[in-house]
């Protein structure tokens, strides 16, 4: 549940909202680029996009034609900031969602022990 609520909040938010529009645009356009100028699939391009501008490289698949490598240099110019910076704001809002919650956690436990003590007084 708590997966749920940071998601909705993160796509709440305009700024994430435009980070995560660019990197599915920037994703776009690799897939594209690669399947037009490699003849790859669509699929086999995405996921090309995706492990060449998240660093992990694989080494399963390597442009062939001199298009796509001189479009290989400079989408991972271009792209590779972008993509870490997306995962890493993504990360950074589920911290702090994460110590949102437990904070408000620890309030509701501070006031019903506030309460409590309050009522074992007024007993006394």
């Amino acid at each position: 549940m708590f997966f749920f609520k940071t998601i909705i909040s993160f796509l709440q938010d305009d700024e994430y909202r435009d980070l995560l529009i660019t990197s599915i645009v920037i994703l776009m356009i690799g897939t594209l680029t690669y399947h037009y100028l490699e003849g790859w699939s669509v699929i086999d391009s995405l996921y090309f996009s995706v492990v060449t501008l998240t660093t992990i490289g694989y080494g399963d698949f390597s442009p062939q034609t001199d298009a796509g490598k001189i479009f290989t240099i400079l989408y991972i110019v271009i792209g590779i900031g972008m993509i870490l910076s997306f995962i890493n704001t993504v990360q950074h809002h589920y911290t702090f969602m994460r110590h949102k919650e437990k904070r408000q956690i620890l309030e509701n436990k501070k006031m019903k022990f506030h309460k409590l003590k309050r009522k074992n007084k007024k007993e006394e």
